[in-house]
């Protein structure tokens, strides 16, 4: 496969679908002659079946890139190796043939901007049927805010009848479940989850602003809080954008 010069670009195509990222996250990159690139925008398309690392140099696996499938690039890391963005994150993949290089179209560019309009009503969307339930009860066990739920309880239902998404009735269940992403990556519609020791023990849905909708106590009922009222365990994504 002849290569290209390597940077970061405004979009990005997975699964048949472009999410947008913001072209702040451009670098630039070095050709396979090694000759620097400073400007440009480029896609990695697949070819055939490759996994996609977690880490540079790691073997572990953040999942398995299909033929067709298109991926921002993020960074030449050398040797036959792109930093590439999955989803909300990261990962490593090895370019040698197994995808080619490209700049990006005015098709791909219009399509992102589309869908990134349209994933932001989705959460929002997502954020107002949560936030409706405010001030219902708590019901340890429970899977109905319309009669008493529990903090693993209203986001399963939220995720259920909010987004489509399906998820287990337990707050450990639910820690792993999408794709765990960091503080600074969090949108409105993700999963925030708590701990205590090394146990989930409570989950809440990020709506925005620094805030969390959560099904809290028997005292409090369905409430609003501060996303770091406790020391986050785990966040991610299961919204699957």
């Amino acid at each position: 496969m002849k290569k290209k010069a390597l940077c970061a670009f405004a979009a990005l195509l997975i699964c048949g679908t472009i999410a947008f990222i913001s072209p702040d996250t451009a670098m630039a990159a070095q050709t396979a002659e090694g000759t620097a690139s400073s400007g440009g925008e480029y896609i990695a398309t697949i070819d055939k079946l490759v996994n996609i690392n977690k880490e540079h140099g790691s073997e572990e696996v953040l999942l398995q890139a299909q033929v067709g499938e298109k991926y921002q690039v993020l960074e030449d890391m050398g040797d036959g190796w792109l930093k590439v963005q999955v989803g909300d994150r990261y990962g490593f993949l090895p370019i040698d043939d197994n995808a080619t290089v490209s700049s990006m179209s005015e098709e791909d560019r219009q399509a992102a901007e589309a869908l990134a309009e349209s994933q932001s009503s989705k959460r929002q969307q997502v954020v107002d049927f949560a936030l409706q339930f405010l001030g219902g009860r708590y019901s340890y066990g429970g899977t109905d805010p319309h009669t008493g739920v529990d903090c693993s309880g209203f986001t399963r239902y939220v995720m259920q009848h909010g987004a489509g998404v399906s998820l287990p009735h337990s707050s450990g269940g639910q820690a792993g479940a999408g794709i765990g992403i960091s503080a600074d990556q969090m949108r409105p519609g993700d999963l925030i989850c708590y701990a205590s020791g090394s146990r989930i023990n409570h989950v809440a849905m990020y709506i925005g602003n620094g805030q969390i909708v959560h099904a809290s106590t028997y005292e409090t009922g369905i409430k609003i809080s501060n996303w770091n009222y406790r020391q986050p365990a785990k966040i991610v994504n299961v919204l699957g954008d």
